[in-house]
């Protein structure tokens, strides 16, 4: 009895040598990564796809730190979020977060991940509407919610007051495209990766075949100079003073998702699909496919500002009275995105990056 005690003793210890050997292989235990959520803008889709991929791929158990993503909705405002503690990393546009940082809220933004914009105001090619010029007069649709600084600039720019009924009618959109479609509108705010593709994802009742770009006109915010610096990462002041670790590595791992998402598509496709989105495979094709686009190539390396992209969005910003003056010092930080990047191999620039050929799906399918 005492001989056969002794080896299942022997027994017990070589399995938990075993399981201990896997533990140091496999990165480290759950118990021992530490805990940060992710606050997006809005709901599972490939917009945040490097952030899925980085959990799905583990590139965020690499560094330590288990993610916890936390869904967007109308309701939920990131800057509150995370301005309040409830999450560590919060994703928004640029001169969102300038306003909630004006009005007291210590946030940072510490990686410009999309390096340009992806607004664009859409009509019918019947419209005749192919400059901003053209919406005097018009009815024109936007989403607000902080979403029309853009489109408003474009306007003032050009001698239109968006304030002034005279000029022309401001009409808040839902967001869909049903109000372009039914024609109630002249012109509609749409994001390049989203409610434009769902009007292509349409059918023309008059041909019984989906909608072809050649069937409308498109704005874009950055062609008309406009355009405002979009998705980055943000954090609180107070919390990067003893987690700036935590936040590099959060970067880095962010960082390899989006790489991963421009050089497997597919792939990445197929995780947002796993997380579950609202909208079909189709859909979600489209989508990274344009979110690739705003994000490469990123000159600098992905994650750095641009200083004339953040100069243009500040004044925007200004005059559209955001915010009533110039953000202080500390607005955004560089340095924790250049250490995040020292530590990544693969290509952080994707200077020879080229979109894919998409196939249109009806209804995003």
């Amino acid at each position: 009895m005492a001989v056969r005690i002794r080896v299942f003793r022997l027994m017990a210890l070589a399995i938990a040598t075993i399981l201990v050997a896997a533990a140091c292989t496999t990165g480290a235990s759950p118990s021992a990564l530490k805990k940060v959520r992710l606050q997006l803008q809005w709901v599972t889709q490939s917009q945040f796809a490097g952030y899925f991929v980085a959990v799905d791929k583990g590139y965020y158990k690499d560094e330590g730190l288990d993610v916890e993503i936390l869904q967007g909705a109308v309701e939920i405002v990131p800057q509150t979020v995370v301005a309040q503690g409830a999450a560590e990393f919060g994703l928004a546009w640029v001169p969102k977060v300038l306003a909630s940082r004006e009005q007291g809220a210590d946030l940072v933004n510490i990686a410009q991940v999309f390096q340009r914009a992806g607004t664009l105001e859409v009509s019918w090619k019947d419209s005749n509407i192919t400059k901003p010029e053209d919406w005097r007069g018009k009815k024109v649709g936007t989403w607000g919610f902080g979403n029309e600084h853009e489109l408003y600039a474009a306007m003032r720019k050009v001698g239109i007051d968006p304030g002034n009924p005279s000029d022309l009618t401001i009409v808040s959109q839902d967001f869909t495209m049903n109000a372009l479609l039914n024609r109630e509108l002249d012109a509609a705010q749409a994001m390049t990766y989203n409610e434009y593709a769902q009007v292509l994802e349409a059918k023309n009742p008059a041909t019984g075949q989906l909608y072809q770009p050649a069937d409308l006109n498109v704005i874009s915010m950055e062609s008309v100079g406009t355009a405002m610096l979009q998705d980055h990462v943000f954090v609180r002041g107070d919390w990067l003073k003893d987690n700036e670790d935590t936040a590099v590595k959060f970067l880095r791992a962010s960082f390899r998702g989006w790489i991963f998402c421009r050089d497997n598509f597919q792939e990445c496709v197929d995780i947002v699909l796993k997380n579950g989105p609202t909208l079909g495979n189709g859909h979600m094709t489209w989508q990274l496919n344009e979110i690739n686009a705003l994000i490469w190539p990123s000159p600098n390396g992905i994650g750095i500002v641009d200083p004339a992209s953040w100069d243009r969005t500040v004044s925007v910003a200004t005059e559209g009275l955001v915010i009533t003056k110039a953000p202080t010092d500390g607005a955004y930080r560089d340095d924790l995105a250049k250490k995040a990047l020292e530590g990544i191999t693969d290509d952080t620039k994707g200077t020879s990056f080229t979109k894919q050929e998409v196939q249109v799906t009806e209804g995003g399918a």
